[in-house]
């Protein structure tokens, strides 16, 4: 069968409310028109969330960016005690999360480095303590990397660390470190990080404690698109499984400061066409995040029309992780009006949520 071919059998599909083949979407990626592209995504879209476009106030604690690993395309790691790195107590973490008391947020997200020495002890004190200081913020933390790290620390199963940090009031888990779910590529730009399978066994156990978690995907660097299907599947298999994610998070390769960065960035065009194919493929996973503080504003909001339905949110200049690779918000912040307004000069209903995705107000 040509492109063409199995192009019209993946529109058709679509709008069947049908699920498409690998073999489809490794197609639409390389084959497809971007305004088809478009169509096929929002008519997904359109049937999983209406005109909606989510948002919520929230902000970010970077506890350390001294970490264990190399990966090749970070931008934010460093060894302790070098030029540039941090490693903030739980005084200076909880002085950050008292700033925003009485603020409004609804979500903290906290993520850092896969710290070489930090156990389990540690980041029990520091959910416990954040909890106490923000005890109405849903507590989002902790890359399955920093899990197998401190599980490993503390001579613990990962699935054990988790249960013990929900008892101190985690309540969901960040997608990051996923980057390709193949380990070949994984040898190549991340070689000491958990491996593909051990990535999704994190989220699956988490899954099955009921702490709900988000997936990413970082594309653009020396991956096919091969490659992104793969990951794709791998993502949509554990969805059939559990039904624990909420939301995928497709991450551009950014270039400044790492050790890819002779390979450049993939067009804005090429951001919009991956954005598209992820909604069209993901048909479980009820959430597609455009993260502006990683594309941009206007790509964000382009990418609207091509399938995405969240924004993330508010992030009041809380993460350096995308300002030191290179992303055009030096300083990330958006207010809830600039949100709003985004949304509905895109010919959408802003919808202000909480973390699991319940409406907490609509505009």
């Amino acid at each position: 069968m040509g492109a063409k071919e199995i192009l019209n059998t993946a529109y058709k599909k679509v709008i069947d409310n049908k699920r498409i083949t690998p073999d489809e979407c490794l197609t639409l990626y390389r084959s497809a028109a971007l305004p088809e592209l478009g169509m096929m995504a929002n008519t997904i879209r359109g049937r999983l969330n209406g005109k909606y476009v989510y948002f919520n106030r929230n902000v970010h604690i970077e506890p350390t960016n001294v970490c264990a690993n190399r990966c090749l395309f970070c931008s934010y790691r460093r060894d302790e005690h070098q030029e540039g790195s941090w490693d903030l107590s739980l005084d200076e973490i909880f002085a950050i999360a008292r700033q925003y008391v009485g603020s409004g947020i609804t979500e903290v997200h906290i993520v850092g480095g896969a710290h070489p020495r930090r156990t389990l002890d540690f980041y029990e004190s520091m959910v416990s303590g954040v909890r106490r200081i923000l005890p109405g913020v849903h507590i989002k933390a902790f890359t399955a990397e920093e899990l197998r790290r401190m599980a490993q620390q503390s001579g613990l199963p990962v699935g054990a660390a988790l249960a013990r940090l929900k008892r101190c009031g985690l309540q969901s888990i960040p997608g990051g470190g996923a980057e390709i779910l193949n380990d070949k590529i994984r040898a190549r730009i991340c070689p000491h990080k958990v491996t593909a399978q051990g990535w999704l066994d994190v989220h699956r156990s988490a899954h099955e404690q009921g702490i709900a978690s988000n997936a990413t995907m970082l594309y653009g660097h020396v991956e096919a698109y091969e490659h992104r299907v793969e990951h794709l599947l791998r993502l949509r298999d554990l969805q059939d499984k559990t039904g624990g994610f909420n939301a995928f998070i497709p991450l551009k390769f950014r270039k400044a400061n790492n050790q890819l960065s002779a390979l450049g960035e993939v067009s804005a065009v090429e951001e919009l066409r991956n954005m598209a194919v992820c909604r069209i493929f993901l048909d479980n996973i009820p959430h597609i995040k455009a993260y502006w503080p990683m594309c941009g504003k206007a790509v964000a909001q382009l990418a609207l029309s091509f399938g995405a339905d969240d924004m993330d949110g508010t992030i009041d200049d809380s993460t350096k992780i995308y300002s030191m690779a290179g992303a055009d918000d030096k300083t990330p912040r958006m207010t809830v009006s600039e949100l709003r307004e985004m949304a509905r000069q895109s010919r959408f209903t802003p919808v202000e949520r909480d973390s699991l995705y319940r409406a907490v107000k609509q505009y």
